[in-house]
């Protein structure tokens, strides 16, 4: 009996790519992060010095750091996109990007007089950034819930964390194409924060939102 059940459970099993997780999750981010650049042109744009703060170190390492945390916790989460995984491992990695920027932040700090400190800390969105990142991270989100929910995931807080952490990098990258604000510690602040809120969010709807189909 046991023979026959273990036989109709694996006949017409079809081998699976071994990039099948990747490319899964690749696409669902990918066409999230596609429509949440489109919601930030149409409805904040681009910013206004765009072509020329290009070439400034201050405008791509803030694009970097977000893009960090993203590909960062997208490793994570296509090692959570398998039963009884564990990525505590790769998240680690993800003190790397924040302990560098930090370091420029404080750089920063010390060579700017006091009475500059608090403009380079608050700037003028700290009450509005980490939102608009958390809203730039809904398309994703919902990209990286479609991915999971057709992969295995079992250890779905985890996996929440980091498909809302993976969101919320892609989010603040888009968003990082508006936003002004070019000091390091005013990123390391506000934009971790709104990662990280992001992250909050996929560990506390993870258990509804990746269950299995």
């Amino acid at each position: 009996m046991t023979d026959e059940l273990l036989d109709s459970l694996t006949t017409d099993l079809v081998p699976v790519s071994d990039w099948y997780v990747v490319r899964r999750l690749v696409i669902g981010v990918g066409v999230g992060t596609t429509l949440s650049a489109a919601l930030m042109v149409s409805n904040l744009g681009l910013r206004p010095d765009f072509r020329f703060v290009v070439s400034a170190g201050a405008f791509w390492l803030k694009q970097l750091y977000t893009l960090a945390f993203a590909l960062i916790a997208g490793f994570a989460a296509e090692r959570l996109a398998r039963p009884a995984a564990s990525a505590r491992g790769r998240t680690v990695w993800l003190l790397i990007p924040f302990l560098v920027l930090a370091g420029v932040a404080a750089v920063q700090l010390a060579t700017t007089t006091p009475g500059g400190r608090m403009a380079m800390l608050m700037g003028v969105s700290a009450s509005t950034c980490p939102w608009r990142i958390v809203f730039f991270a809904i398309p994703p989100s919902v990209g990286l819930i479609w991915a999971m929910r057709g992969l295995a995931p079992t250890r779905l807080r985890n996996a929440g964390a980091t498909v809302g952490l993976v969101a919320g990098g892609a989010g603040a990258f888009i968003y990082a194409l508006h936003c002004s604000e070019n000091a390091a510690l005013f990123v390391t602040v506000w934009y971790t924060l709104g990662m990280i809120a992001c992250a909050l969010l996929g560990w506390a709807l993870g258990p509804t939102s990746l269950r299995w189909r």
